[in-house]
């Protein structure tokens, strides 16, 4: 049985139908090409957004086991870059939403570890800190163009401040973000 094209249930389809919308709606709009001159606190909200239904859509068991094929069958850093990247940014918005926008977002370890001292935020930056950059392309072919994105760990992981936009730019970094996730959602729609 082919685990990534099992049927929805009928509230599993309701909920995918609302939230595949809502994702390809915020989608449309965040890869407007004129998204990047609005207000970076609208602009945040939208970020916010598409993280939030892209996270609420993990939990449907075919997209988890597309996320597990890409594991084992893409090259090992691509894999890191399209799902603990993807946690680590969602983490901090979710679990710290004490920012207006993409710039001002930082952490840094006794932040991180104020209530759960082994949380996946903790855990990706211990791994991390000190680790060369990551370049990475993607087509994205709704543009029909390449997008190169530079992903920078931080040096070290202590109580330094991290800034979110020290590791990916806003606009390379959320394009690059929208396109790993819309990847992985359009492997469940029927063509």
């Amino acid at each position: 049985m082919d685990k990534t094209r099992i049927k929805p249930n009928k509230s599993e389809l309701k909920f995918l139908k609302l939230a595949y919308t809502r994702f390809y709606d915020l989608y449309e709009i965040i890869t407007h090409d004129d998204f990047f001159e609005t207000d970076k606190e609208i602009r945040f909200f939208y970020i916010n957004n598409i993280v939030s239904v892209y996270s609420e859509l993990l939990s449907y068991e075919p997209i988890q086991y597309i996320i597990e094929l890409i594991k084992h069958k893409r090259p090992p850093m691509e894999t890191e870059i399209s799902s603990e990247l993807l946690k680590f940014i969602r983490n901090i918005l979710v679990h710290f939403p004490l920012f207006s926008c993409w710039d001002d977002v930082w952490i840094n370890s006794d932040i991180v570890q104020w209530a759960k001292k082994d949380g996946f935020i903790n855990k990706f930056l211990s791994k991390y800190a000190g680790h060369n950059e990551i370049k990475y392309r993607m087509w994205i072919p709704s543009k029909k163009k390449m997008i190169y994105v530079d992903i920078n760990f931080p040096k070290e992981y202590k109580n330094n401040k991290i800034y979110l936009k020290d590791i990916v730019n806003e606009k390379q970094g959320v394009i690059f973000l929208c396109g790993l996730m819309k990847n992985i959602l359009d492997t469940q729609l029927e063509k």
